[in-house]
C-alpha cells in the first residue's frame, strides 16, 4: 500500500447558511480543497454525509457534487457512518489511493440540518441509535449521554462544574477560527447557569449543529517531490455495539481504544508523541471518555486533564484547538473532514493564536453514534 499526503483544505464557516442548499455548500469547500491542492480535477469523490436523504430529500449526494463541481464522470460515492461519516470518507478515499486504483481523490464531508423543524432534525440524528431498542424507548442522543455522564460522575466522584474547562476551552479556541459558528468566550459560572437539556447536560456541555462543509485533497506521498507533506501516517476504525445497554462497560470507549491503537501502530507512535488531537466533543462527558480511552489518562482521570490546563493550545495534549464541535459547529456528517482539515492546518502552523508550537503529529478522532463507529487517524507532517 502507498503512503497518502494531503495537499489541499477547504471548508466554509459553519452557520445557518439560509441562502445555501447542501450542493451549494459541498461545491464551496471541494472547489477551496482543489485551489489550495492546486488543481482542476480528481479521480474521485468520496462524500461523508448522514441525513441528505432525510433532511433535503436528497439522496446520490455524491454526483450531484461531482456534477455542480464540473468533476462529471469521475467516480464519486456518498459515505454514510452516521457522525462518523467524516471520518469513513477519508478511510474510503485513503484505501482507493493507497492501493493504486486512483491517484488522486477528494474526501468531502457536507450537512445541511438548519432548514427544518429542530424535532425533525432530533429524530433524524436519532436514526443512529438503535431503532427498537433505544429510539422506540424514546431516547435521544442527549439523554443516552446524560444517561454516561450522570454514571461518570457516580462512578468517579466528580463534580458536573468539573467539566467546564472543556467547554471553555473549545469557546476560547472558536474566537479565532473563522469558519467557527460560535465566536463568544464563556466562563465557568456561565457554563454552571446554563439552562439544564436533559440533567445533569446543560446548554453548554452540548455542541450546536449547523450548515457546512469541509473537503481534502489526498495523492500519493510518492508523487510529492521536496518541501513539506503532510502524510497520512495512520488510519484505524473499528465499531462497538450500536446500543449503550448491550456494552459491557459502558463507560469505555472500546472502539475508540481499539482504532486508536491501530492507528498508532500504523503511524509507529504512542499517545506521548501526539502534540494536537481534535477530539469528538459532541457533549464534555465524551471528551473525557475519548481522553481516556486514547491512553491520554487513566479511567475516570480524564476531567482533570481539563482542570489542569493540559488540554490548552500550550499544555501537554491540546484538543479543539479551532473550537471543536462544541463552538466550531458540528454539522454532522461533515464533523470528521473539518477534524482533519484543522489538524492540517496545526501541521502547516496556520493557526494563530490558537497554534501548537513545534506541532509535527495530530490525530483526530470521529465518532459516529453513541461511539458505535469511531474513525482514528494520525497525521504527520514531514521534513
Amino acid at each position: 500500500m502507498r503512503q497518502v499526503a494531503i495537499i489541499g483544505i477547504g471548508q466554509t464557516k459553519i452557520d445557518e447558511h439560509w441562502n445555501k442548499s447542501i450542493r451549494d455548500l459541498a461545491v464551496e469547500a471541494v472547489r477551496a480543497a482543489l485551489k489550495d491542492a492546486g488543481r482542476e480535477s480528481a479521480d474521485g469523490l468520496f462524500a461523508g454525509n448522514m441525513m441528505s436523504g432525510i433532511l433535503d430529500l436528497q439522496n446520490n449526494l455524491a454526483p450531484l457534487v461531482a456534477d455542480f463541481a464540473g468533476l462529471k464522470g469521475i467516480e464519486s460515492v456518498k459515505v454514510d457512518a452516521a457522525c462518523g461519516s467524516g471520518g469513513a470518507a477519508l478511510r474510503a478515499g485513503l484505501m482507493a489511493v493507497a492501493s493504486g486504483e486512483l491517484e488522486s481523490a477528494l474526501v468531502l464531508g457536507v450537512e445541511k440540518m438548519t432548514d427544518r423543524h429542530p424535532h425533525e432534525v432530533t429524530a433524524a440524528l436519532a436514526t443512529a441509535a438503535d431503532a427498537d431498542f433505544e429510539v422506540e424507548m424514546g431516547v435521544s442522543f442527549v439523554g443516552l449521554n446524560a444517561l454516561l455522564m450522570r454514571r461518570y460522575m457516580h462512578e468517579y466522584g466528580w463534580k458536573h462544574a468539573d467539566f467546564a474547562p472543556f467547554a471553555i476551552n473549545a469557546h476560547a479556541n472558536a474566537v479565532h477560527n473563522p469558519f467557527a459558528r460560535l465566536h463568544h468566550k464563556i466562563t465557568v459560572e456561565d457554563f454552571e447557569n446554563s439552562a439544564m437539556i436533559a440533567t445533569p447536560i446543560n446548554l453548554l456541555d452540548a455542541s450546536p449543529i449547523g450548515d457546512g462543509a469541509a473537503a481534502l485533497y489526498i495523492v500519493p506521498a510518492e508523487a510529492l517531490r521536496g518541501g513539506t507533506r503532510i502524510l497520512v501516517a495512520g488510519s484505524a476504525a473499528a465499531t462497538d455495539t450500536i446500543a449503550v445497554h448491550d456494552r459491557a462497560d459502558a463507560l469505555f470507549l472500546s472502539a475508540a481504544y481499539k482504532s486508536a491503537q491501530a492507528a498508532y501502530q500504523q503511524a509507529g507512535v504512542g499517545p506521548q508523541d501526539i502534540d494536537v488531537f481534535e477530539l469528538h466533543d459532541a457533549f464534555t462527558i465524551m471528551s473525557a471518555l475519548s481522553l481516556e480511552a486514547c491512553g491520554f489518562a487513566e479511567r475516570g482521570q480524564g476531567i482533570r486533564l481539563g482542570l489542569e490546563g493540559d488540554i490548552l493550545p500550550g499544555g501537554r495534549i491540546p484538543v479543539t484547538t479551532r473550537g471543536g464541535l462544541k463552538a466550531r459547529g458540528h454539522p454532522v456528517g461533515a464533523t470528521g473532514v473539518y477534524q482533519i482539515v484543522e489538524v492540517v492546518q496545526q501541521l502547516r502552523g496556520e493557526c494563530g493564536s490558537t497554534q501548537v508550537p513545534e506541532a509535527r503529529i495530530g490525530m483526530a478522532q470521529n465518532i459516529g453514534g453513541s461511539g458505535a463507529t469511531i474513525v482514528t487517524h494520525i497525521l504527520k507532517r514531514e521534513p
